[in-house]
């Protein structure tokens, strides 16, 4: 591994390591002290197997179609990649996408690993952009919808922070769309944001500013891509649409894999939509806790006794989250062998270097 990313970012990714570990022992020790965890998990046990697997298949499908969905848009951009090259650089931005804050880490890595094979950064920049863009706006357009449909289950400290995850995604997408169609204004606020780091006497601003203009430029391109292929960019949009409903299907699966039946697939589908709009910008990795705490108190009442409630936050998790987390883990660890493996066939020369 050392030798596929820069020796600085290391300690970056080590440290990242370590507070995801500790965040994932802190969330266990929050929400299950009081718990029994072998009743919990001899509950999970007795869970019927294939609606279990039809989760995990739900997720795949979900990796799948944004797999395909970049797949595509490369392919229509001059790239020749393979379908399994691109699955494999979307299990690697999960993983690194869960182990950083606001899953800040997971596209800058997969550009990097793209790159690594020779797919143009720019190119694969555009390419993972109109992704995003999608996918906020399907999270965005899911979680409103279904939050005015079903208002009921937003009471209290949930609605407050349904608002905030709303605001926070709103506000991403808005900036991401100001960067790609109106040049004058991203100029003016990146100025605007830099101007106000010198006044909090932040380090490295100018560093900032050349990266900033930098991801502004790859903005700049990406929109003049968009604009030359309209359709292109709808049929990604609509791709993504399905992609994250295979997502929020997974709630239903582990719902119905208790044995349970007094909720249809609609009105699960719709808490979890909320559920997801409202964690999905939590600045944490993983959105770990806060996800956790979400999930009891949206499904609360659906799950009737608090044990049942618990294993099924536990199964939920483990089915959409640290399973897929640990084929990311696999997924990275794979590619960096092939890139230590191809490196170290390369002849040296006399000075060492390759």
């Amino acid at each position: 591994m050392l030798n596929t990313v820069k020796k600085g970012n290391v300690t970056k990714w080590l440290r990242n390591g370590l507070l995801f570990a500790a965040l994932i022992a802190l969330t266990f020790w929050v929400f299950f002290r009081d718990q029994d965890m072998g009743e919990l998990l001899h509950i999970i046990e007795e869970a019927d197997i294939w609606y279990v697997v039809a989760g995990l298949a739900a997720m795949l499908l979900y990796f799948l179609l944004g797999s395909v969905n970049v797949w595509s848009l490369l392919r229509a951009l001059g790239e020749s990649v393979s379908l399994p090259q691109t699955l494999r650089y979307t299990m690697v931005e999960y993983f690194f996408s869960g182990i950083t804050p606001a899953a800040s880490g997971g596209q800058p890595m997969e550009i990097y690993f793209m790159s690594r094979e020779g797919v143009s950064g720019a190119k694969a920049t555009i390419a993972l952009l109109i992704q995003l863009c999608g996918f906020q706006i399907s999270t965005i357009s899911y979680g409103l919808v279904c939050a005015i449909l079903q208002p009921g289950m937003l009471t209290g400290w949930l609605f407050w922070l349904f608002l905030v995850g709303l605001t926070i995604n709103i506000g991403a997408l808005s900036v991401m769309l100001i960067g790609l169609f109106s040049q004058k204004l991203s100029a003016k606020l990146v100025a605007l944001f830099m101007r106000l780091l010198t006044l909090l006497h932040v380090k490295d601003v100018e560093k900032r500013r050349r990266s900033a203009e930098e991801s502004l430029a790859n903005y700049h391109e990406s929109a003049a891509y968009i604009k030359a292929h309209k359709l292109l960019f709808v049929r990604s949009i609509l791709i993504v649409f399905v992609q994250v409903m295979f997502f929020h299907l997974v709630a239903y699966f582990v719902y119905r894999a208790f044995g349970l039946t007094a909720y249809g697939v609609v009105p699960i589908f719709m808490m979890q939509a909320v559920l997801y709009t409202t964690v999905s910008s939590i600045p944490l990795p993983g959105a770990m806790g806060v996800s956790e705490a979400v999930f009891l108190g949206i499904y609360g009442g659906v799950y009737g006794s608090d044990r049942l409630l618990h294993s099924a936050m536990l199964l939920y998790r483990g089915i959409n989250f640290y399973f897929y987390m640990l084929v990311g883990l696999t997924a990275m660890l794979y590619t960096a062998f092939r890139y230590r493996k191809r490196e170290n066939r390369l002849p040296q020369t006399r000075d060492g270097s390759r």
